[in-house]
């Protein structure tokens, strides 16, 4: 692969770089632009959104016929980092979860009918969507196989009943992707249905406390009480949901890493920047072996992650599942988000640990990162997986055609 970026891409990194520094990293430091949920008040948040669009820097990460820039995994892997230097920055430019991946499934996997229905209002940024998959034990979570709720066909409509917990942003959404079981088909048994918040057989039960900052809509549990929907509810196509969860959480995977990896250079940045200026018993912070040590490290293990990332969105573009790759780059980068974030706070000491900056916030969102599509344990069961059937192949170079 290459690794150099094109002008294109490069125009856009830079722009979003100057409207984070401009635009959102000073909203930080403003309580009246917080929401209750530690996350941006959605009235600072519009008017930002509309800045963005004006700026031609709104849905990088779809197609232009969809109403995005067309910019690709790589160049996605490139502008996403630099909109997360800011806590707020993803969901000003209209790239952050669940929303993100949800039109990137839309746009590949729904029908003309279905877009126009459930993926334009997104991608104009008129509602919110969820992706319902998770359910409480002894339900699917990592193992979709597991899933309890059910769709039971009964002439033209599916009833679906069950419920689902942990799903992001579900209290704010108004379209919701859910997956539920039509069949006992291991491979053909889960179907994928589209509805609207206000459609009759949801309850919200309860929006889940949880340790760190929330997503605009927070994470809840859901009950589904014989919903009905008709048949073009289904996306896809019947008995292909567990194809589509594919679809949709491979890509995602790799967004949240492009995402966490902006913040954990925002991390070395706070911890730079207040060595650099900090001193005691006679010695400058960053003059002492051991600060330079941590951040020598950080710096290393962040350009890990960027090459892990960088590779896995390259085989995306190349239209393949690229499943280690992500897998890889999941498990190095969330595990680099929360050693960033603490590294950072420890360099800062109890400015660290205070909201004078934002590394606690960081420290406390980082934590979710190794469980949030797939805990580290199980992406390296699919690692091991690869390697007993690759062996050796598991390393292989691609070689170019002559």
């Amino acid at each position: 692969m290459d690794f150099t970026i094109s002008p294109k891409v490069e125009d856009f990194r830079r722009r979003i770089a100057r409207f984070v520094e401009d635009e959102i990293l000073p909203l930080e430091t403003r309580p009246d632009a917080w929401d209750a949920h530690e996350n941006i008040d959605p009235t600072a948040l519009e008017v930002l959104r509309e800045k963005a669009r004006a700026d031609g820097l709104w849905c990088l990460q779809l197609r232009p016929e969809t109403g995005g820039q067309g910019l690709g995994k790589m160049g996605m892997a490139v502008c996403y980092e630099e909109m997360n230097r800011s806590i707020f920055g993803p969901v000003v430019f209209n790239a952050a979860a669940p929303d993100d991946g949800n039109m990137m499934v839309l746009e590949q996997a729904a029908t003309p009918d279905q877009k126009a229905r459930w993926l334009a209002p997104l991608v104009a940024g008129e509602v919110r969507s969820s992706f319902a998959m998770t359910e409480p034990h002894p339900g699917g979570g990592s193992d979709p196989g597991m899933m309890l709720t059910t769709a039971r066909k009964d002439g033209d409509r599916y009833i679906i009943r069950g419920r689902k917990w942990f799903i992001t942003g579900a209290e704010d959404a108004a379209h919701f992707i859910v997956v539920a079981r039509t069949s006992d088909d291991p491979r053909r048994g889960l179907t994928a249905f589209l509805h609207h918040r206000d459609d009759p057989g949801l309850r919200i039960d309860r929006r889940i406390p949880i340790m760190g900052p929330e997503e605009h809509g927070g994470h809840c549990e859901l009950v589904y009480e014989g919903m009905e929907l008709p048949a073009d509810r289904v996306l896809l196509g019947e008995g292909l949901g567990l194809k589509v969860t594919q679809m949709r959480l491979g890509p995602a995977r790799l967004t949240h890493c492009m995402r966490w990896l902006g913040l954990a250079q925002r991390c070395t940045e706070i911890a730079r920047e207040y060595a650099e200026n900090r001193h005691g018993f006679g010695v400058r912070l960053s003059d002492r072996e051991s600060i330079q040590i941590k951040l020598g490290d950080l710096a290393m293990q962040i350009e890990m992650g960027r090459l892990l990332v960088m590779k896995a969105a390259w085989e995306l573009d190349q239209g393949r599942f690229a499943r280690k790759e992500v897998s890889m780059a999941k498990i190095h980068v969330a595990n680099l988000l929360h050693k960033a974030a603490d590294v950072a706070i420890q360099i800062n000491g109890a400015r660290g640990y205070s909201k004078d900056t934002v590394l606690e916030w960081i420290y406390r969102y980082a934590r979710q990162a190794r469980l949030v599509d797939g805990a580290d344990e199980v992406h390296q069961m699919v690692l091991n997986r690869h390697l007993t059937d690759e062996k050796r192949d598991f390393w292989r170079w691609d070689v170019a055609t002559e």
